[in-house]
């Protein structure tokens, strides 16, 4: 049985992200439309959707990454978070697989750590797929 969360509905470009993005036009809006953007550039077989209404991103049918905005702070999370790599040490969270990286306007994060750990996750997740 496989442990990927996989999504047979996951698109190119989902029209629901963009009313999300839409719908959180504020400072917290623009930080996880942002992160989301590197998400998206990470490869040619990514895939979204918006999913338990936070847009989601797949390698192919597999996710892999998330953004949520909330009232003070953007989680950027992965699904398999747990299992990768984090030198800078910025992942939260205790979860059997999940963890997130909590951003807030008035915090700077690191953002060649954050890019790093992205697409750490991202090749994480396409080896995963390969594998199975």
């Amino acid at each position: 049985m496989s442990q990927l969360f996989r999504f047979t509905s996951a698109v190119r470009r989902d029209p629901a992200i963009e009313v999300w993005m839409r719908e959180h036009p504020s400072e917290l809006g623009a930080i996880a439309q942002r992160w989301f953007e590197v998400m998206r550039d990470c490869g040619d077989d990514i895939r979204e959707l918006l999913h338990d209404g936070h847009p989601t991103v797949c390698v192919g049918d597999a996710a892999f990454a998330y953004v949520n905005s909330f009232k003070a702070h953007v989680n950027v999370g992965f699904f398999r978070g747990a299992e990768i790599a984090d030198p800078e040490g910025l992942l939260e969270g205790s979860g059997k697989f999940m963890r997130h990286v909590k951003l807030r306007p008035e915090r700077d994060v690191d953002d060649t750590a954050l890019k790093k750990l992205i697409e750490t996750a991202y090749n994480d997740m396409k080896w995963r797929r390969n594998a199975e």
